[in-house]
């Protein structure tokens, strides 16, 4: 009979080994694609980062956000600004995008983590919209409507493939901060806190603390995928603050699975690719997206990983129960 411990050690290298052949895949990829694809993958990773960070509050704290596109485009316009009005250093301002970022989710999150369930949703709608107002309605400062055009990288990152390489490295090292972060004490509380808040405040644990520090962590990533975005797309737009724009990774996360971690990656390079193909046919791709989910609701509650993962872990047990009746 397999001992329980061997068996979970074996399928931790299985999964060691789809992730290194993932990784090589993803670095070989602009070799054997065109540069549309390439272009597809950069905005799925970067999207990616962005619905990872949505994910730490959703999946893990149990709060649904519906502001946290504010804090992707105020990445992106830190970016922006920096380096079209003050001709500001490439990688300083790729810095200041997470850090302006996590500054101002700090100051929302203070006022947010005081609330729960659908006040807390509602509350960070609000303030997603008055950041978004400012930005649109501030014309002389920040371009308005228009955006801000001409964000261009330095020349040794304007290649699609080196820009490639920057995205993907900047997502693959984000991505395993924030799998040690819920993987961490301080992620174990996060989930205690999530399935029963009462419980873990009577410990002594101090819940609005908790959640303040990953909301600002959410914010500060966010933000990342935001900077590393714009000078790829070469401009920034009032659009990336919208609510439609948080309703994103929300979708992303219920089709991956929102209790896996890789779920809304999964969920969000599923959309990207969707979208990219159907833009093609029609522009009626929210339809087509929106019957997807409505599918994935009724059909695999838990998301495709997380139903994956629920009829693995249904197998392992039987597996395990035939083995002892048989030793």
């Amino acid at each position: 009979m397999q001992h329980p411990e061997i068996a979970d050690n074996s399928s931790i290298v299985k999964r060691s080994w789809w992730l290194i052949l993932l990784i090589i895949a993803f670095l070989i990829a602009p070799s054997v694609i065109s540069k549309f694809y390439v272009t597809i993958l950069c905005e799925a990773m970067v999207m990616s980062l962005f619905a990872l960070s949505f994910n730490l509050l959703f999946g893990y704290m149990g709060q649904l956000s519906f502001g946290q596109a504010a804090f992707y485009g105020l990445g992106g316009y830190a970016v922006a600004m920096l380096m079209t009005k003050l001709q500001f250093n490439f990688w300083l301002s790729l810095a200041a995008g997470p850090g302006l970022a996590g500054l101002v989710g700090l100051i929302v999150g203070y006022f947010c983590v005081r609330l729960r369930g659908i006040y807390f949703a509602v509350l960070t709608l609000a303030f997603g919209q008055l950041i978004f107002v400012i930005i649109f309605k501030w014309h002389a400062f920040t371009g308005g409507d228009d955006g801000i055009q001409g964000v261009f990288p330095p020349e040794y990152l304007r290649s699609i493939e080196a820009y490639y390489y920057l995205i993907f490295f900047v997502c693959a090292i984000s991505a395993f901060i924030l799998w040690r972060i819920v993987n961490s004490p301080f992620g174990q509380t996060l989930k205690a806190m999530r399935e029963n808040p009462e419980r873990t405040e009577f410990l002594g644990i101090h819940i609005a603390r908790y959640q303040l520090i990953a909301f600002v962590i959410a914010a500060a990533f966010a933000g990342l995928a935001g900077a590393v975005w714009v000078p790829f797309y070469r401009s920034v737009a009032p659009s990336y603050l919208t609510w439609i724009k948080s309703g994103e990774p929300v979708m992303a996360a219920i089709l991956g699975g929102p209790n896996v971690f890789f779920g809304p990656v999964l969920g969000m390079f599923i959309m990207t690719i969707i979208h990219a193909y159907i833009l093609g046919f029609t522009h009626f791709w929210p339809v087509i997206m929106g019957t997807i989910i409505l599918i994935i609701i009724f059909l695999l509650p838990g998301g495709i990983l997380g139903f994956a993962q629920e009829k693995l872990k249904e197998r392992r047990e039987t597996a395990r129960r035939n083995n002892g009746s048989t030793g």
